[in-house]
């Protein structure tokens, strides 16, 4: 039987009674959708998840992004995403960031597949935006409303920058480019209002100096930062996460080194529910 469990007042929740190898009809696949929209990530325990099982479930919640622009993919499966991480090749994705800002249309969603994971750390934590706007100041609200924020490649230059030094990075910032976002923006579907920037991507507000810019986004990343907007997930080989990435932050905790942790990920750019 489908049953939703959820994890803090704020954000996530545990689902169980489902597999996500079968045959999902259209009544189930919709109390996963709600269930995401409700508590904006989910978790299932127990889903030895096939390439092709994994890439149906996305496409069950919109269109599949081809592939990432910096990190490899599985053999054979351009839209997943390979994130294999051990001494040898540290991850980059120890700060809170939503992921590609930078685009200018985000991803809706992401499905990560704990593949082989530490028996100790390597935890992934997600933050609630609508939950950390619900709890700023009021005169805050008010000024942050109607601003907008640059977003580029950000924490991305490090990898461009092995590659090939200054000139990669160069290069890499006319192809990839940057996009402007509200710093207040409504999510299209559940109506909440969500904080907009994360430290990441987002460079500066738009039409402020920078030190006036820095003072703004430090105080949002600070705020932002609480417990109570977040869930903590201990990840279990076979365990997997679905996220909405339009209102909630991530931050994947590298603390497990040498030790191998090996993920594999979908990226779902458009929700197709999404008629706006």
């Amino acid at each position: 039987m489908f049953e939703v469990r959820p994890l803090t007042p704020s954000i996530g929740a545990e689902i169980s009674g489902i597999s996500l190898n079968d045959e999902l009809n259209d009544d189930t696949i919709e109390q996963v959708y709600n269930s995401l929209i409700k508590h904006q990530v989910i978790f299932f325990r127990n889903q030895n998840l096939s390439p092709e099982s994994h890439l149906k479930l996305a496409e069950s919640l919109g269109e599949i992004d081809p592939g990432h622009p910096v990190y490899p993919h599985v053999d054979g499966y351009q839209s997943i995403v390979l994130l294999r991480n051990d001494a040898n090749n540290r991850p980059d994705t120890a700060d809170w960031h939503k992921d590609l800002t930078f685009k200018a249309n985000p991803p809706f969603a992401s499905i990560l597949h704990g593949i082989k994971v530490p028996k100790y750390g390597g935890d992934t934590l997600w933050a609630s935006m609508s939950a950390a706007y619900d709890q700023l100041p009021d005169g805050w609200k008010d000024y942050l409303e109607g601003l907008e924020a640059i977003h580029d490649m950000g924490t991305f230059r490090n990898d461009y920058y092995k590659e090939g030094g200054v000139e990669s990075i160069n290069n890499a910032l006319k192809s990839v480019g940057s996009a402007v976002h509200k710093v207040i923006d409504t999510h299209p579907i559940s109506g909440l209002k969500y904080i907009n920037v994360n430290q990441s991507f987002t460079r500066n507000i738009v039409n402020e100096n920078q030190g006036p810019s820095d003072h703004v986004l430090q105080f949002l990343y600070q705020h932002m930062n609480k417990p109570e907007f977040q869930v903590r997930f201990h990840w279990e080989d076979n365990s997997v996460a679905i996220w909405d990435n339009r209102i909630t932050q991530h931050y994947a905790v590298c603390d497990y080194l040498p030790e191998l942790r090996h993920m594999q990920r979908i990226t779902v750019i458009n929700d197709k529910r999404d008629k706006s």
